[in-house]
C-alpha cells in the first residue's frame, strides 16, 4: 500500500484532533485554550487536506470544515477574552 503525502496528512490531522480531546479528557488542556483550539484547526485541516487530494467524502469534508469554522471561533474568542481581561487586570489561562 502506497501512501500519499495527502494520506499522512489526514492520519496526523485524526491524532491531533484525538489527542486534543484526549488531553481536554486529561484536564491537560482547557476547552478555550489556544493550543486546544490549534490542534483542532490543524487537525482538520489534515483531514481536509486528504479528502480533497485523496478520496472525496462530503460529508466527511464538510464535518471538517465546520471543526474548522468552530475552532478559528474558538481562537478569535479566546483573544478577545484575554485582551478584555488584561484590560481589566484579570488573568484568564490560556
Amino acid at each position: 500500500m502506497t501512501f500519499y503525502w495527502h494520506d499522512w496528512a489526514g492520519y496526523v490531522g485524526v491524532a491531533l484532533v484525538l489527542l486534543a480531546y484526549l488531553l481536554l479528557q486529561a484536564h491537560r488542556l482547557h476547552g478555550n485554550g489556544l493550543v486546544y483550539q490549534l490542534m483542532n484547526v490543524l487537525g482538520a485541516l489534515g483531514v481536509m487536506l486528504s479528502l480533497i487530494f485523496g478520496a472525496f467524502n462530503a460529508p466527511a469534508f464538510f464535518m471538517q470544515v465546520a471543526w474548522l469554522l468552530i475552532g478559528l471561533y474558538g481562537i478569535a474568542r479566546g483573544m478577545r477574552l484575554r485582551r478584555e481581561a488584561r484590560a481589566a487586570g484579570r488573568h484568564v489561562p490560556s
